[in-house]
């Protein structure tokens, strides 16, 4: 035996340094990862390649750079699993001729240009804006029947209306003022304006 080399089967993890990525949709974005990996043939590790470790890093490097190339930026944000199990998955097929086996990769963070975080609060803003402006609409149109409603059944019987004033008159008395205007009915004021004229 003229050498010998250690190597640790334990898994081991390092970290992909954020990696500046131009998505389908031409957005760039600084994506890093955590890849766990461990050597399951320590003579393939040896012989195949000149040094595994460094080898996967870098294969790391550009397969992330690579898959997440050919998505667009909503798909990075909102598919991380997915795409960490596509780029595992691409990392264990290349790296197996070497006795590694890719066992996990997590996207750890995806950051995007101040611009584009400015753009999408701006745009998340404007949302709930039109929301609140539709909840708003629901709500007047909802008063607005609810009053055509009420009119009609006023309409169908005058008792209603004058409950509906004594309702009022109860109502104001029960406020702090020191004068209280009673309107009065329009027939009222004809059949006396009649009277006086007799």
């Amino acid at each position: 035996m003229d050498s010998y080399q250690n190597v640790d089967l334990r898994v081991v993890s390092f970290d992909v340094p954020p990696q500046e990525i131009l998505s389908k949709d031409s957005v760039t974005v600084a994506v890093d990862a955590v890849v766990y990996y461990k050597i399951y043939n320590a003579t393939m590790a040896i012989i195949n390649v000149q040094n595994a470790s460094r080898s996967t890093r870098l294969l790391a490097q550009t397969t992330l750079r690579n898959v997440l190339g050919t998505r667009s930026l909503s798909e990075i944000l909102s598919e991380r699993e997915t795409i960490s199990h596509s780029i595992q998955s691409t990392l264990d097929v290349a790296t197996d001729p070497w006795g590694v086996k890719v066992e996990r990769v997590e996207v750890k963070d995806v950051r995007l240009p101040q611009q584009l975080q400015r753009a999408m609060a701006a745009e998340a803003e404007a949302a709930r804006e039109a929301r609140a402006k539709v909840i708003a609409a629901e709500g007047e149109m909802n008063a607005s029947r609810a009053l055509k409603e009420a009119a009609e059944v006023i309409a169908e019987s005058p008792q209603a209306l004058q409950l509906r004033y004594l309702q009022t008159l109860s109502a104001i008395s029960a406020e702090k003022n020191s004068t209280i205007i009673f309107p009065l009915p329009i027939e009222l004021l004809n059949s006396l304006a009649r009277k006086g004229e007799s």
